[in-house]
Order: C-alpha cells, then sequence, then structure tokens
C-alpha cells in the first residue's frame, strides 16, 4: 500500500521519495512528545548534543515508541524508495535511530549531513503560518526545509526547497545536505527523523 504511494523524483544527483506519515503515527508520536515535554521526561531523552540544530529541543525517540508501528511504516517506506530508485530488494533494514525536532520561533538547522545509508525528514505539527515575508516583491521561504547537491548548472539545480504539510515524509540518502530556514510568529514546527543502514553491497553500489 504505501509503496504505491511512494513518489521518488530526481531534482539533482541522489533521489529524493515523498510519502505521507499514517494519521494513527502523527497522533501516538504527539501524545508522547506532549506528555514527555510536559513531565519532563523529554529532557531525559534529549539528543540535541549529536545533532546540528539551533532548535529548542531534540528529543530521542524511545523503543516503546519506535515498535508501535513506526519501525514498520520507515521499513516499508525505505524499501519501496530502494526498489524505485535502483530496482534492487533491500534484505536489512537497520534503524540507527529516531528523532523529534521542536522548532519555534527565529530556530532553524543550518547545512547538515546524517550518518547510516538513508535518512529521512516528517512533519508532526506546524504552526498555523510562518509569518510574513520581509520584503513582499519576494517569495516567503520561511519555515522550509532545503535540500542541496552541487551547484546551479545549465539543465540542472543545486537547490530543493519544499515548505512542510502536516504528514509529508522525504527520504533520501544520509550524505544530501539539507537545512531548515526559521520562521517568525507563535507556534511549533515539529518534525520527525531518522537515519538507517541497508544492505552493504547495494549501498556501495552506487
Amino acid at each position: 500500500m504505501l509503496e504505491s504511494s511512494l513518489n521518488v523524483t530526481r531534482p539533482f544527483g541522489p533521489s529524493i521519495g515523498f510519502a505521507k506519515i499514517p494519521k494513527d503515527l502523527i497522533e501516538k508520536i504527539n501524545k508522547f512528545v506532549d506528555v514527555a515535554t510536559a513531565t519532563g521526561y523529554a529532557d531525559d531523552l534529549g539528543f540535541g548534543h549529536k545533532l546540528a540544530g539551533q532548535v529548542t529541543q531534540e528529543i530521542k525517540l524511545p523503543s516503546k515508541i519506535i515498535n508501535d508501528g513506526l519501525m514498520k511504516f520507515l521499513g516499508v517506506l525505505t524499501k519501496g524508495y530502494i526498489k524505485t530508485t535502483l530496482n534492487k530488494e533491500i534484505t536489512k533494514f537497520e534503524l540507527l535511530s529516531v528523532w523529534v525536532v521542536r522548532q519555534f520561533e527565529g530556530e532553524y538547522n543550518p547545512p547538515h549531513l546524517h550518518n547510516g545509508h538513508v535518512s529521512g525528514v516528517g512533519y508532526l505539527k506546524l504552526p498555523k503560518n510562518f509569518g510574513t515575508t520581509i520584503q513582499d516583491t519576494k517569495k516567503n521561504t520561511h519555515g522550509e526545509i532545503n535540500f542541496m547537491h552541487g551547484s546551479e548548472q545549465f539543465l540542472s539545480v543545486g537547490l530543493k526547497s519544499e515548505k512542510p504539510q502536516i504528514s509529508d515524509f522525504y527520504i533520501f540518502p544520509s550524505y544530501l545536505y539539507h537545512f531548515v530556514n526559521p520562521f517568525y510568529g507563535d507556534g511549533e514546527r515539529r518534525s520527525i527523523s531518522f537515519n538507517a543502514n541497508v544492505d552493504e553491497d547495494i549501498a556501495k553500489d552506487h
């Protein structure tokens, strides 16, 4: 079911897959984060010291949340992404880490890459809007995620930007640089990310 709804594009060298997070998973993860934040448990799960974000809080998800449907979603998504991109079947899916990023006004994630073979990011909660543009004649890019590879050339772009929507999920090679713009106004931009390894021979073949 998920593989049939997976859309893979190649805006530059590496491909980027796009799918939707099931509504029940979004509700489960948001409920956990809200309770963990209110009780202080989220502080015990702090993951920011290992990440690049200049954000309020980054929370590593525990096994009980990962094993409640999230592991299956990420595994099926990764299998479909590799199959669609390379026409190869993975036999290994090793989840390295899953975490939630809580971003508020003026915060951002600088250009960075991840470890493992495959990474992804999806959206759990967003502000009503990201604030008005500073110059009226320019596109409002507040709160957008940006994927970078190479440079702008004839018939080839070096940057792909996307405005988040709740349930949107992007999967991509872990080496693909990406960053998040700050936004302005009330509300929380809440996302979930993961890193994983797949079969070594498939990962090293390209």
